[in-house]
């Protein structure tokens, strides 16, 4: 099974926040009593969370224990935590809100997962989400052009998901039957990064995970240099010697 490094994730906890915080603006609840945050990884999502709304019962769920490790460390016990898989996974309790950042890319067949995080939720309960879809960019797109022409094909190819986040007109086709109201979005984040080649430290921390630790020594070591050199080129360093990395990340907010 494949591990989650949550300090390499949160190197840039402010690029991978400022989404949430967008997300989280638009739920159309004042005062959920139980909230959860589905894939809650390091837990400082969750933590906004409860931020947001002090009175509601907040619980994070997810299947890394590293992850929850990391989210459980120095926490005052306000928040409770979960380790369960989300693909099984049932609310021990009716919540008002469901509310996932950047995690059910990691799962398949989307056309069953949304409606039945939908099915869920009570009369009147929110699902929100926000996933990357950045797949079809140079960041990710030269991910797959370095996996498949090196010798380390064989291995690699059956980890790959082209299109683990469909077109937003999909969701809305999944969705809109089973919900009361449906805002379906995508926004681009210009990121500004800091570092040399900031692109790869960024991708290393999430979408280039499964093929690192699919390899190991100078194997594992060629193929972050190959996949580097090319991301270098596709994202130089401007003037000021910081790097632009645009970013898509797709939004819903269904109300059930």
């Amino acid at each position: 099974m494949a591990t989650w490094d949550s300090v390499q994730y949160l190197r840039f906890a402010t690029e991978r926040s400022r989404p949430a915080r967008d997300l989280m603006a638009r739920v159309p609840l004042e005062a959920p009593r139980v909230v959860y945050d589905l894939g809650c990884g390091a837990g400082n999502i969750t933590r906004l969370l409860a931020e947001r709304w002090p009175g509601a019962e907040v619980i994070g769920v997810d299947s890394a224990p590293e992850m929850l490790a990391k989210a459980q460390a120095g926490e005052s016990g306000a928040i409770q935590w979960q380790e369960a898989d989300l693909r099984t996974w049932r609310p021990a309790r009716p919540a008002e809100l469901f509310f996932s950042n950047a995690a059910l890319q990691w799962l398949d067949d989307h056309a069953s997962v949304f409606p039945h995080l939908a099915g869920l939720l009570a009369p009147g309960a929110v699902l929100a989400v926000q996933m990357p879809r950045n797949q079809r960019e140079p960041s990710h797109a030269l991910m797959r052009e370095t996996i498949e022409n090196g010798p380390w094909a064989a291995r690699l190819k059956p980890l790959m998901r082209p299109e683990p986040v469909a077109a937003p007109e999909a969701y809305y086709d999944w969705l809109s039957p089973v919900v009361l109201r449906l805002e379906v979005w995508e926004t681009i984040y210009w990121q500004v990064l800091d570092g040399h080649n900031p692109v790869v430290e960024f991708t290393k921390g999430t979408a280039l995970r499964p093929f690192l630790e699919a390899l190991e020594g100078e194997e594992r070591q060629a193929f972050l240099d190959t996949y580097a050199k090319r991301v270098l080129a596709a994202y130089p360093p401007r003037p000021d010697g910081r790097t632009l990395f645009p970013f898509r990340r797709l939004f819903i907010v269904a109300t059930c």
